[in-house]
């Protein structure tokens, strides 16, 4: 990409990022909006929306949006987001400190080192604008050059500060779960185990064996258990119920004369003889007879013949949960299977539904699904590098020959579009990962997006990254990579003849992070929808939950990127760093007042943020080892080797000290909390809410239609 193109797409992207700034500015102050932009401040308001009059302010763009998100300390995040939330921030923190050093050596001292070398052409001031950006990359150092010592020395400087701030945060974020921890309410999944594979002998209900097996073997801690019941076709009865329900008040909420044409209820057709029959009696008879059927549904359920070998058990102290699950219960390795139970609005009810055969068979077809996934994108990857050069795009599209010629049209195809439809492909593959995730059995949204991010963040890694590296330069050299001594160097080819295309790509990005303000699904669902749309039935604001399993991959993608070519092209550093200023006051924006916590997994997405930190740092010292051989530097190449082995031993050292805290909290965290209880008066109450904390949602009084309380309770309970 030459220079004038890539500052084609900066303009553009700068402008829609300034614009999409200030028309949020403007709809976040327009009282109709507040359902959409403040959803959690609407939502303790008790979801009042008061209308306010004309005011000139209001239609004017302002920054004090951005004043409001700076404010808030980190305890006021945690109070509203949850440690979760904090440790999201914390990457934007890390990154943020990592480029800042990173831009200064990059720009200062690398960007003028690679400029002043003479290995691609001869320094031409007058015609910057037509020259490539490989001119201010490390391509255009001399070979054997001694200036290449400059780049050794950067690679050692940026892994050591790197490996400090990944220690900090990790010893930081350790100190900050035990401390929550310790300062935290009794909450029910401490005290809660989940059992599987529970026998059942002699005709016995599941109910009675689990209650006799832990006061045989657990008399002194066990509290209470909750089996768990089939309820996946009463699920199928409850979304019938929601439905209609929205459906019917979406109906109340139009006037009369509108739903009959103008006619009053009940009349109209040809001289009275063809009636319509009012749809809110339709409606609220459908309403009325889908309750009915969801109440016998859970009397029918409560029955014994219901019951799944699955059970919640509860315990009278945090240490004694923990003890359970620590050690196996059964000399048969597959019954009385232990594991730490989710909170209970995080429990994923549907999975108790699937057998083992259908868990077994949906990640097998997960895999496949994965794979084919994998291989479609790869082949779109190669179409969207091909818009990229111009000779390709005019072999495959003879016919726009003459519109290429022109400079801007050329210059906005090749510099912008590519990364834009990257862009537009990459957001759709989140939901498919939580699907295929969700498919596997996890028994909480919590492990869902956790696994969904993993997945995420691989494919992206593999099919953002390699595939745009790969299928961009030298794709009949694949087959290099089936020898590993070959890796470093081909690496080093392809890696940085990229590099203009990953710039296009993070200023893309901007545009992208942006639109995260203005909810622009959601603002048109509220236009184009009724008014309710956004309540729930008892008048609350529905207030959505942000999805890590898509947001965290995308940003340590931008870490990788900024990391693999800080020595190849620092020029990517400032665009880099700009993205991650513009995502920290955003998303901070949208924790505090637009996303509300549906779990707390208690910081564990920052292990798999460390992981992936180390896995860009190493791939980093490949693609030198590589370059400083191309470069006939065999001597710098010689003395990287040593900085990947440490980084990989700096990792396994943070594993082995700060890993554990975020797996299980330990014995001494566990007692010293249950001795702080022993004289809690409140604790009395909470065994008593705990006894019921596990009973599924599904098999609770469904109050929709505006009938007597009495039809609201199952027949049995």
């Amino acid at each position: 990409m030459i220079i004038s193109a890539l500052l084609t797409a900066v303009g553009l992207n700068l402008l829609f990022t300034v614009l999409l700034f200030a028309l949020y500015s403007i709809l976040r102050k327009q009282p109709g909006n507040l359902s959409i932009y403040v959803p959690r401040l609407l939502a303790s308001d008790g979801g009042t929306q008061t209308r306010a009059h004309f005011n000139i302010d209001n239609i004017l763009p302002s920054v004090g949006w951005v004043r409001a998100a700076w404010q808030p300390s980190e305890e006021d995040l945690l109070a509203s987001s949850g440690l979760d939330g904090v440790v999201f921030m914390r990457i934007f923190v890390f990154c943020l400190r990592v480029f800042s050093v990173a831009g200064i050596l990059g720009i200062l001292v690398l960007v003028p080192v690679n400029y002043l070398g003479d290995q691609l052409n001869n320094i031409d001031f007058s015609d910057l604008p037509n020259k490539s950006i490989d001119l201010f990359s490390i391509s255009n150092v001399d070979d054997g050059s001694n200036r290449l010592w400059f780049h050794f020395s950067a690679a050692y400087v940026i892994t050591a500060f790197v490996c400090y701030l990944l220690y900090n945060e990790y010893r930081y974020l350790s100190t900050k779960r035990l401390a929550h921890f310790m300062t935290s309410k009794p909450m029910p999944h401490h005290f809660t185990i989940l059992v599987r594979g529970i026998p059942v002998h002699g005709g016995a209900s599941i109910s009675s064996t689990v209650e006799r097996f832990f006061m045989d073997y657990y008399p002194s801690t066990y509290l209470s258990h909750v089996v768990v019941r089939q309820t996946s076709k009463l699920r199928h009865l409850i979304n019938d119920a929601e439905n209609a329900y929205r459906r019917l008040t979406h109906l109340k909420s139009i006037p009369r004369a509108t739903q009959n044409g103008g006619s009053s209820a009940g009349t109209g057709g040809f001289l009275g003889l063809f009636r319509k029959k009012d749809p809110v009696i339709l409606y609220t008879k459908k309403l009325e007879d889908l309750e009915e059927n969801v109440r016998l549904h859970q009397s029918e359920v409560n029955m014994a013949g219901e019951e799944i070998p699955a059970a919640f058990v509860c315990f009278k102290s945090r240490f004694g949960a923990a003890s359970c699950i620590n050690m196996p219960q059964s000399d048969n390795p597959t019954e009385w299977v232990t594991e730490p139970a989710p909170e209970p609005r995080d429990v994923y009810w549907p999975f108790f539904s699937t057998s083992f055969m259908q868990r077994w068979i949906s990640k097998f077809i997960v895999f496949v699904a994965s794979i084919f996934l994998i291989i479609i994108f790869l082949l779109v990857a190669a179409f969207i590098q091909g818009l990229t050069y111009l000779e390709q795009l005019e072999i495959w599209l003879p016919f726009l020959k003459n519109i290429l010629e022109i400079a801007v049209v050329s210059q906005l195809i090749t510099g912008y579009l590519p990364s834009l439809f990257l862009h537009l492909l990459s957001s759709q593959i989140p939901p498919l990962m939580k699907l295929f995730s969700t498919m596997q059995g996890f028994i909480a949204n919590s492990d869902i997006e956790k696994s969904a991010c993993g997945k995420m963040l691989w494919f992206t890694i593999w099919s953002v990254f390699f595939a745009n590296v790969l299928t961009g330069s030298v794709t009949s050299e694949l087959q290099i990579f089936l020898d590993p001594k070959n890796i470093p160097a081909m690496l080093a080819v392809v890696v940085p003849g990229q590099a203009s295309f990953f710039i296009a790509y993070v200023v893309t990005s901007w545009t992208s992070v942006s639109s995260e303000l203005t909810q622009t699904m959601a603002l048109l669902s509220h236009i184009f929808s009724c008014p309710c749309s956004r309540k729930e039935s008892n008048g609350k604001i529905n207030v959505p939950s942000i999805s890590y399993h898509s947001e965290i991959p995308r940003i340590l993608l931008f870490s990788l990127l900024g990391l693999t070519y800080f020595i190849l092209a620092p020029i990517i550093l400032p665009f880099i760093l700009v993205y991650f200023c513009i995502g920290y006051i955003i998303y901070r924006n949208q924790l505090l007042f637009v996303y509300t916590p549906k779990y707390d997994t208690g910081g564990r997405f920052w292990p798999i943020v460390h992981n992936t930190t180390i896995f860009s740092l190493v791939l980093m010292h490949i693609i030198l080892i590589g370059i400083f051989g191309l470069k006939k530097l065999p001597l710098a190449s010689s003395l990287i080797l040593p900085l990947p082995i440490l980084t990989l031993l700096f990792n396994e050292y943070c594993n082995k000290r700060f890993l554990p805290v975020f797996r299980a909290y330990s014995a001494e965290a566990l007692i010293k909390k249950d001795r702080e209880g022993e004289n809690n008066p409140e604790m009395t109450d909470f065994y008593e809410k705990l006894v019921t904390a596990y009973h599924d949602p599904a098999l609770m009084p469904l109050r929709r239609s505006f009938t007597s309380n009495d039809r609201h309770s199952p027949l049995l309970s």
